[in-house]
């Protein structure tokens, strides 16, 4: 018999097995007033079974740990479960900090590369800057080998006051720096771009909902407000959720007292609940518009549903992702834990944000299904279930089904993506030829203090995209004036937000992106129409 073949012959059975005992193993650590003694007796003598008398020697603890997954994936997509190894890391990503060296960093090829030094903190104490290239981590080579991510953020990041030493090769100098780094508490910043996108408008870019994203943004808006800003546009694309308070928190900030946010349906009474404005926002009355894409998820969809519903502002973009279940994570003995789904979201209007997940329908598959029925490039693409029409707070008709249908549909612009343009971007050219842009040119870069002054510094258009056409046939990629010529807009525009961003850090990236982005510019043109100008309610006015 082939070699693979009787492996699996002989540890399917057991898999599955094991999968059904830790399905039963999982109910009786989250459920346990529902079994009696007999029936834990029986889990306690399959197992003892399989430990004693299987054919070959089992390690029960590692067979459950591949099983659990597979066991809750039956569920619903969202059910999963975190090893005890993960959650810490899990728990982190969503928190109010963390204890690292405070870098933002991205992996290029097999390269780890700076792209931004958190003021004040530790890294930038010992002279980390960004643009440099983190060649080994406490002796260990880390450039070359192809480091998966997850390695490199748990190399960095310890136990507060702890040290880690870096080897860092610095462009324009020779040879290695060492550093020598105290880890320290490192704000989680969910808000990465805050700023006037013009004379009354505020634009700020949540990229997650974490523990601290609320007082993030409404520090950024009143600052804002301080500034002139009379309008919010509040940029959720590629937001996945997170927490759910923060989302219902700066909801609170825009809608009048009463006035719904968001309602949980479970199975359980405590997992049924509804949430409503308690009219103390600071917010209620400016103008806000919502942008949305197929990848805002969960609390992004609760934001963006409470903003539609009561009429309060416009959503604007494509049709967002469906997330709307509720998770609630179970620690379990061995500090792995299970983030349960529990309950549903519902929009004000009384729509589901879930989309379906029903034995079928190819769930992973969604995004791709819609890209070749071709919704993100027409609105009359999109399939609406119409058997699933609800009304807002002043009667618009809206869709259920899943997910958020935008007021204003803003098709992705494909009119410069060439197969040229795909190459490039798949090898990852735009950002190793911005990072050798910057590196050839920091000293002259330095002196701007802003997009605008960085701008005039960058060279023209057309220098700047021929030294990126030389770059990219230096990497192997053939000319093709054609593709090139079509492309050209998209190219340049993507070369100079990548080059503001190494040199003045991400909210400067969005500052130049947003000027030739379609989105924003749809959402800008509504608001200067006075299409966001909605009541609070039908008799409520702010102070």
């Amino acid at each position: 018999m082939n070699q693979n073949l009787r492996k699996t012959a002989v540890w399917l059975p057991l898999v599955v097995a094991v999968a059904l005992i830790a399905g039963m193993l999982l109910g009786k650590y989250l459920f346990s007033d529902r079994y009696d003694s007999a029936t834990r007796a029986k889990l306690d003598a399959i197992l003892s079974l399989v430990d004693d008398n299987y054919v070959d020697q089992v390690d029960i603890d590692s067979l459950l740990e591949v099983s659990i997954p597979d066991l809750l994936s039956h569920l619903d997509p969202h059910t999963t479960y975190i090893p005890a190894a993960d959650l810490q890391q899990v728990n982190e990503d969503l928190g109010g900090s963390f204890s690292g060296v405070g870098i933002q960093f991205n992996m290029l090829g097999d390269t780890i590369n700076v792209l931004e030094v958190i003021p004040g903190g530790p890294s930038e104490k010992v002279g980390i800057m960004a643009g440099d290239r983190i060649v080994a981590i406490d002796d260990s080579i880390a450039a070359g080998r192809q480091w998966p991510q997850s390695r490199v953020l748990k190399s960095l990041r310890g136990d507060r006051g702890s040290v880690v030493k870096v080897d860092v090769k610095r462009p324009g100098v020779k040879g290695l720096l060492t550093f020598e780094i105290t880890r320290g508490d490192i704000p989680v910043n969910t808000v990465d771009a805050a700023y006037m996108i013009n004379d009354t408008t505020g634009y700020i870019h949540i990229n997650k909902f974490g523990a601290n994203t609320f007082g993030e943004f409404i520090t950024a808006a009143i600052n804002l407000r301080a500034t002139g800003a009379r309008a919010f546009m509040i940029d959720l694309r590629g937001n996945g959720g997170g927490y759910m308070e923060p989302a219902v928190l700066i909801a609170n900030e825009f809608l009048g007292a009463g006035q719904p946010i968001v309602a949980m349906r479970g199975r359980k009474d405590s997992n049924n609940a509804a949430t409503v404005a308690d009219g103390t926002g600071a917010l209620r009355d400016c103008e806000v518009v919502i942008l949305i894409d197929e990848l805002s998820a969960s609390a992004s969809e609760i934001l963006s549903g409470a903003i539609q519903d009561n009429d309060r502002g416009l959503v604007v973009g494509r049709r967002s992702f469906g997330k709307g279940l509720v998770q609630h994570q179970h620690e379990l003995p061995d500090s792995s834990a299970v983030r349960l789904t529990v309950a549903r979201y519902y929009t004000p209007s009384g729509r589901c944000i879930q989309k379906t997940y029903a034995p079928g329908v190819d769930y992973e598959n969604d995004l791709n299904e819609r890209y070749s029925h071709g919704e993100f490039y027409s609105a009359d693409s999109i399939h609406l279930d119409r058997s699933l029409i609800f009304t807002t707070l002043h009667g618009r008709e809206v869709y259920g089904g899943g997910g958020i249908m935008p007021d204003i549909f803003v098709p992705n612009d494909t009119s410069g993506i060439t197969s040229w343009y795909l190459d490039v971007v798949n090898r990852g050219l735009f950002h190793k030829f911005t990072f050798t842009f910057t590196d050839a040119n920091r000293a002259r870069l330095s002196q701007a203090r802003t997009p605008e002054e960085l701008l005039e510094i960058i060279p023209s258009d057309g220098v700047l995209l021929s030294e990126f056409v030389q770059y990219t046939m230096r990497e192997g990629v053939p000319v093709r004036m054609g593709y090139i010529n079509q492309s050209r807009d998209l190219i340049v525009d993507n070369l100079k937000a990548l080059i503001t961003r190494n040199m003045l850090g991400t909210e400067a990236y969005y500052q130049v992106f947003n000027d030739t982005d379609p989105t924003v510019g749809e959402a800008l043109d509504a608001l200067g129409r006075g299409e966001a100008s909605f009541p609070l309610t039908p008799d409520e006015s702010p102070e």
